[in-house]
C-alpha cells in the first residue's frame, strides 16, 4: 500500500536570532534600518557567525492511510518542528516530506483564522483553504457549530473570542471538514477537562473513520489508546518507533529512571553537612509490580540511605510529597518507627523506608522534599526535589475519560448502590 505520508531525511536548522524568511515587510525594513547604527555603536560589525541549532536531524518514516501515529518526546525534542514542516508552515533545511491528501493542521490557537472575520465566516474560510466546495461545508456546518458550542457567538469577530472559544472552534473546524490527514499538536492542553475529553473522543471517531492522524501529546494514556504506532523523538532525532504501547513503555521507563533514583557513593561529596550525609534516595514500584510504569494503581516503596556522622544522635526523617506546582499532598515521618524510635544512632549507614499504597496518588508529576530531624524538634538538613517522579494513568480505566481527575489524591473508595422501595403515594387532600 502506498503511504499517505513519506518523510525522508528531514532536517531543520535554525539560526538563533536570525530571520527565517528571504523577504521582508516594510516594518521589518524600518526596524533593520534603526538596528544597524545601534549595532555599529555597540561594536557589532556583522562578521560574527550566528549560532545554529538543529531542531530536527535526518528524520525518516512513513505513515499508511488510516493510520493514527502518536509523536512523543520531552519538551524541545523537535515534535512541533516536525509538525510545522509537515504542515508547510516552514521549509526544511534538508530532506523532504510528501503528503498525499488534503491536510488540516491544528498547531496553535487560532491557526488559519482571520481575526476580523466572524466565527461563521472563518468556518467557510477554513473549508475553502482545505479545497472544499461550499455544499460540502454547509453539509458539516451544523455539526461544527454544535461541537464548538458557540451558537451565540457565531456572528462575532473571532478577535473577541477567548482562547478557549478559539480552541473549540478551531478543533471543530479541523476535525469535521473531512481532511485525509489531520495534524494535531498539544494545543488541546488549552481547554478544560471536559473539552479535552470531547476532543479526544472526536479524534477516536476520526481514526475509526479511516482518516490519517498525526498526534503530538504528553498524555501517554491518550497515545496508547488512540494511536496504533508511536514515534519517539529525542534531541531532534528518532530514538524509537513502533507499536504505541511498546514505545510509550520504553519512553516512560527511560524518563522515570533518571529522576526516580539518586545515589551518591562518595561520602565527601554527598549532599549533607557535618552531621549527616545522604547516600541514596529512590522511589519504585513495591513488590512484584513491573517498574516500567508507575500508574495510579501502583503501590510504591520510597527509601532513603544516609550516613549518621555524630554518634549518639537521635534522628528521624520527614518526607513531604507535593504536586508539580509544589502544593503539599501529604507529610510522613519515621518518628514512630518501632526499632530506632527514641534510640541513639551510632555512626554508620542507615536506611529508612515506607510504603505508599496504590490508588492514592493522582496522575501527574510529584516532587519529594526530605528533612533530617534531630531530637524530633530541629531540622539539621533538608533537600528539596530529592526525587521527582511521574504517576501515569492506569491503562484500563473504565469510562473512556482521558481528562485530569480533580485533586491531588485519587483514593479508590468503596461505593455501594441499592434499589430502594418506592414510598407509597400520598393521598390527595
Amino acid at each position: 500500500m502506498k503511504p499517505i505520508v513519506r518523510v525522508e531525511k528531514l532536517s531543520k536548522q535554525y539560526r538563533i536570532g536570525a530571520q527565517e524568511t528571504s523577504y521582508g515587510t516594510l516594518r521589518e525594513s524600518i526596524v533593520d534600518a534603526v538596528r544597524a547604527p545601534l549595532a555599529r555603536w555597540r561594536g557589532e560589525n556583522g562578521k560574527r557567525l550566528p549560532e545554529t541549532i538543529w531542531a530536527l536531524r535526518d528524520v525518516s518514516f512513513e505513515v499508511a492511510p488510516g493510520e493514527v501515529v502518536g509523536i512523543i518526546g520531552r519538551n524541545g525534542a523537535g515534535k512541533s518542528t516536525l509538525l510545522k514542516l509537515l504542515s508547510r508552515i516552514t521549509e526544511p533545511t534538508t530532506g523532504r516530506a510528501d503528503l498525499y491528501g488534503r491536510v488540516a493542521s491544528l498547531l496553535e490557537v487560532g491557526t488559519g483564522f482571520h481575526p476580523e472575520l466572524t466565527g461563521r465566516e472563518n468556518i467557510y474560510l477554513n473549508g475553502a483553504i482545505l479545497g472544499m466546495r461550499k455544499v460540502e461545508i454547509e453539509r458539516k456546518f451544523e455539526e461544527i457549530v454544535t461541537f464548538a458550542e458557540l451558537e451565540k457567538f457565531l456572528d462575532t469577530p473571532v478577535k473577541r473570542y477567548s482562547s478557549g472559544m478559539y480552541m473549540r472552534l478551531a478543533f471543530a473546524v479541523s476535525s469535521h471538514l473531512e481532511p485525509e490527514i489531520l495534524i494535531v499538536d498539544e494545543v488541546l492542553a488549552v481547554g478544560d477537562a471536559a473539552f479535552q475529553k470531547k476532543c479526544l473522543g472526536k479524534l477516536d471517531e476520526v481514526a475509526k473513520e479511516g482518516r490519517t492522524v498525526l498526534f503530538v501529546s504528553h498524555n501517554m494514556l491518550a497515545v496508547q489508546t488512540l494511536c496504533t504506532r508511536a514515534i519517539w523523538l529525542e534531541q531532534g532525532e528518532i530514538l524509537e518507533q513502533g507499536p504505541s504501547r511498546q514505545v510509550v513503555s520504553q519512553y516512560l521507563k527511560t524518563s522515570l529512571a533518571a529522576r526516580a533514583e539518586q545515589t551518591w557513593d562518595d561520602i565527601n561529596s554527598a549532599p549533607g553537612n557535618e552531621q549527616v550525609r545522604i547516600r541514596r534516595a529512590c522511589v519504585s514500584a513495591a513488590g512484584d509490580v513491573p517498574t516500567d510504569l508507575i500508574s495510579v494503581e501502583t503501590p510504591l516503596l520510597m527509601e532513603f540511605e544516609y550516613w549518621n556522622l555524630v554518634p549518639g544522635a537521635y534522628l528521624n526523617l520527614s518526607v513531604v510529597v507535593s504536586t508539580e506546582e509544589g502544593h503539599p499532598i501529604f507529610n510522613t515521618g519515621s518518628g514512630g518507627e518501632p526499632v530506632w524510635h527514641n534510640k541513639p544512632f551510632p555512626a554508620g549507614l542507615f536506611r529508612s523506608r515506607f510504603h505508599i499504597p496504590g490508588d492514592l496518588l493522582n496522575d501527574g508529576t510529584h516532587r519529594v522534599h526530605l528533612y533530617v530531624i534531630k531530637d524530633q524538634t530541629r531540622v539539621i538538613y533538608d533537600l528539596d526535589d530529592i526525587l521527582v517522579f511521574d504517576v501515569e494513568e492506569a491503562s484500563g480505566r473504565a469510562g473512556g475519560w482521558y481528562g485530569k481527575w480533580i485533586g491531588a489524591v485519587r483514593p479508590n473508595l468503596d461505593w455501594q448502590t441499592e434499589l430502594l422501595p418506592e414510598s407509597p403515594a400520598q393521598p390527595a387532600q
